[in-house]
């Protein structure tokens, strides 16, 4: 039985390894078209911390008529700043905040690049279990 449980363990770290990929820090920076195809946000970096600002949408004029702030409800969406604070950890950009400006709320948020031109977001309340993902692919 043990020389089975090395062995499904060596298999399964084959596996992986096969299907790891490196990833370089920087390498969300740049535009990303939303799934829902209807908007782009540029990720940039300040420090070493990264933030993504809507940079086109469908609906130009929209305005940010969802933000708890009152004093904001006016201005336009794009321009947004609504990633906000992540931090490289070797695998995945964390510890950052996400705003959806389709309901005025912020919430925990971690990116992970899935492929050279595909980055999985995930936004969550307290814990990742709790939330959505959504797929960004790199703007051309």
């Amino acid at each position: 039985m043990k020389k089975l449980i090395a062995l499904l363990i060596i298999i399964i770290s084959f596996v992986n390894v096969g299907h790891s990929q490196a990833v370089t820090k920087d390498a969300v920076l740049g535009e990303w078209l939303a799934e829902s195809k209807d908007g782009k946000v540029l990720i940039y970096k300040q420090g070493e911390k990264y933030f993504g600002k809507i940079s086109w949408g469908k609906d130009g004029e929209r305005k940010d008529v969802n933000n708890p702030d009152a004093k904001l409800n006016t201005q336009p969406i794009i321009g947004s700043v609504i990633l906000k604070g992540f931090e490289f950890t070797g695998k995945a950009w964390e510890d950052g905040t996400i705003y959806d400006p389709n309901n005025g709320k912020t919430y925990s948020c971690t990116i992970k690049m899935k492929k050279a031109n595909e980055l999985e977001i995930r936004g969550f309340i307290g814990i990742s279990l709790l939330g959505r993902t959504t797929v960004w692919t790199r703007a051309k």
